[in-house]
């Protein structure tokens, strides 16, 4: 196997891909990270890699790929600089923080030789490559709806969770949007029904955080309900990285003639169902059963991260970059998820005002929005929030900030 030269920016989060990557073909030759204490943790991972701290040095250095996992909202101009140096791009979630960074990059995607993807790894989970399987099989017939939850509640009195989440008081994560981290939700019933979003509306779950809890957020909303209306007729309803109820992953989509689903609390565990007139041969009414990784991929998938998702998404990535095909997740389908986030952030700002979704494949439509640079997040260059990230005012109480910072003074150092 064709070994391929990568470089991670930001060991974060890039560790975890670290083996996922090897395994795949990849050789790490290069790392650009600040943190002297993360580098010190990885060294073994990272083995004889090139060690910068500086991205305008780290990008010199002769490389094929880059995985960027630096801070969420701000991975649009890192991608664009490698693509315009010809370097492959993984990168994490999610693809541009403003409606601007979005056309910038996928400006910058068409006039490169190299490939572009985003590093969105649940649509590989086990139940969500089942679901793509059915719907690309077509007993559910057309498709008319799905949902997507990711459901990731946060204890907010674990000190050290939240000073190690959230190592400053700019951090992205103390302003970040409910509807904003949504392609967990999202990604995968788009992978696996074909489906394009063209129009947007949201509503907020309102919530109140613990007077006395260790975080000091800016956003209290539980949750953000988002509907979109897509190109074929159907309509998804998704959660961006909701706080509510009990931790779970799951989705559901629904045909004329049936619907797939996987169950909450049941680890990999699909259910399919059929009308009984329009049951399949071979198939009953109910199907309920435990989907299975092909033999030659079970034991890499399981020891990779996110159900195995982490270890399909670097393959992936590299076998694009090998054949030259075509990236199921490429700048089209990761700026329409980020396209969706900000314009439902918008729509609940806007009493739950539609917007539509622009198509970056159109000139008319980049023009609208490349000088919009509104963001409701701190950039690590000093930008502010021009707009709020909560639904409603929202303000760390002074007993918050203050065990906030002790959190930090213990664990973020």
């Amino acid at each position: 196997m064709e070994k391929i030269r990568i470089g991670i920016f930001g060991l974060g989060r890039g560790e975890n891909l670290i083996d996922s990557l090897k395994v795949n073909g990849g050789e790490i030759v290069a790392v650009c990270e600040q943190s002297e204490k993360k580098i010190a943790e990885c060294k073994e991972k990272i083995g004889d890699a090139a060690v910068y701290t500086d991205f305008d040095k780290f990008i010199e250095h002769p490389m094929d790929a880059v995985l960027l996992t630096n801070y969420f909202a701000e991975h649009a101009p890192y991608a664009i600089r490698c693509l315009e140096k010809g370097i492959h791009v993984l990168s994490e979630c999610t693809s541009n923080g403003t409606m601007a960074q979005g056309v910038a990059l996928v400006r910058a995607a068409e006039k490169s030789n190299a490939i572009y993807m985003l590093a969105e790894n649940y649509p590989f989970m086990l139940f969500n490559k089942e679901m793509k399987r059915v719907c690309d099989g077509g007993t559910l017939g057309r498709i008319l709806y799905a949902e997507g939850e990711y459901n990731h509640p946060f204890n907010m009195y674990d000190a050290e969770a939240c000073a190690t989440l959230a190592p400053d008081e700019r951090h992205w994560r103390n302003f970040l949007p409910r509807s904003y981290y949504i392609t967990h939700s999202l990604a995968p019933i788009m992978y696996a029904t074909g489906s394009v979003p063209v129009r947007v509306t949201a509503m907020p779950v309102a919530n109140e955080i613990p007077a006395d809890c260790f975080t000091a957020r800016y956003v209290n909303d539980a949750a953000a309900i988002i509907t979109t209306l897509n190109s074929d007729g159907s309509v998804f309803k998704v959660t961006g990285c909701a706080g509510l109820g009990a931790h779970s992953n799951s989705y559901r989509i629904c045909g004329v003639n049936g619907q797939i689903e996987n169950i909450r609390g049941m680890g990999e565990k699909i259910m399919l169902r059929y009308n009984s007139w329009q049951i399949p041969e071979g198939m009953q009414e109910v199907n309920c059963y435990d989907p299975e990784h092909s033999p030659e991929d079970a034991e890499l998938a399981k020891n990779a991260g996110h159900g195995g998702g982490d270890f399909f998404v670097t393959r992936e990535f590299l076998e694009c970059i090998r054949t030259g095909k075509k990236p199921p997740f490429d700048v089209y389908f990761a700026t329409t998820m980020a396209s969706v986030a900000i314009l439902a952030h918008r729509s609940i700002l806007n009493g739950n005002q539609p917007f539509d979704i622009p198509d970056f494949r159109k000139e008319e439509d980049r023009v609208k929005y490349e000088n919009d640079h509104s963001t409701p997040i701190p950039f690590s260059d000093g930008t502010d929030p021009d707009i709020p990230c909560n639904s409603r005012p929202c303000t760390p109480t002074e007993l918050q900030k203050e065990n906030y910072r002790n959190a930090l003074e213990k664990y973020a150092k």
